[in-house]
């Protein structure tokens, strides 16, 4: 029988929340310590724990059928492979950055300035586009100490919380773009593997819909329920239950989190009493 093959990287954060995620969507791994490669024992899927950077080659080559990737290094490597949904996680961003006490105050600064990167394609890119001329040096690490060695005026890497270039007496200058974890594919499917992958695909979709989102549960008086059913559109609309309370219904509704404490302050306000908010594991839609 065959299974969806998997890449994801073999060690650290990007690793520890693509786990997270295969448990989250109920798929078991059968994963002993040190291994390169196991399967699921409840879906027809086999994981490769490979190198983040190795991972878009496998992709291309149709080694494996998809894979949890950050996006800046699919951007760098293989921008050309589908992307099929955004994770929310391992977010980060690919920034130009220069010393502190460095005159560059702009990205135009940087035109006929050395820039230390291991990111070629996607800086060249960018400056390509801004019309500007510089030497690119590439590192495959510690690309922050380039500028305090006298290799480069400025480098161009990935950033999350901005430490490391606090560390190295850096300062951001510019932001290229915002890059987080993604299920990519390869081009190369059989109708079997795609079905696998379609089925793969709607478990995540359907986790991270509810990660977005709160069930809600509150009382009101039945004159307010107009009112608060403006305010509580849910998927289609919200479950109204009468309570033994004459008078007084219970109302159940999903609500995306980012709005959360808004709506929260508009259903008190319009007369809901005794609202409950609950997490969601899985939203199917």
């Amino acid at each position: 029988m065959s299974k969806l093959k998997l890449a994801i990287q073999k060690s650290g954060r990007l690793h520890d929340d693509s786990m997270a995620l295969l448990k989250a969507i109920g798929i078991s791994i059968n994963n002993g310590k040190d291994q390169l490669k196991a399967s699921a024992r409840n879906f027809p899927l086999e994981v490769f724990y490979l190198r983040n950077s190795d991972i878009p080659q496998y992709l291309k080559d149709g080694v494996v059928d998809a894979a949890i990737i950050g996006e800046n290094v699919l951007f760098e490597k293989a921008r050309e492979l589908p992307i099929a949904v955004k994770l929310g996680f391992s977010k980060c961003r690919v920034s130009l950055a220069v010393p502190k006490s460095s005159t560059i105050t702009s990205i135009n600064d940087l035109d006929g300035k050395r820039i230390a990167t291991s990111y070629p394609n996607t800086t060249n890119t960018f400056l390509k586009k801004a019309g500007i001329s510089a030497s690119l040096h590439r590192i495959n690490g510690s690309v922050e100490i380039a500028p305090n060695i006298g290799l480069a005026d400025a480098i161009c890497d990935i950033v999350s919380s901005g430490s490391t270039l606090f560390k190295n007496n850096l300062r951001e200058l510019d932001v290229l773009f915002r890059s987080e974890a993604v299920l990519a594919r390869s081009p190369e499917m059989n109708e079997e593997i795609a079905g696998y992958f379609s089925r793969f695909l709607f478990r995540i979709k359907s986790v991270l819909k509810g990660r977005q989102s709160k069930y809600v549960l509150l009382n009101a008086p039945n004159d307010k329920i107009d009112a608060i059913c403006k305010i509580l559109p849910g998927m289609n609309s919200p479950t109204i239950l009468p309570l033994a309370k004459s008078g007084w219904s219970s109302l159940h509704s999903v609500i995306n989190k980012n709005e959360f404490w808004e709506i929260i302050d508009e259903l008190k306000a319009n007369g809901a009493e005794g609202i409950l908010v609950c997490p969601i594991e899985n939203m199917i839609t």
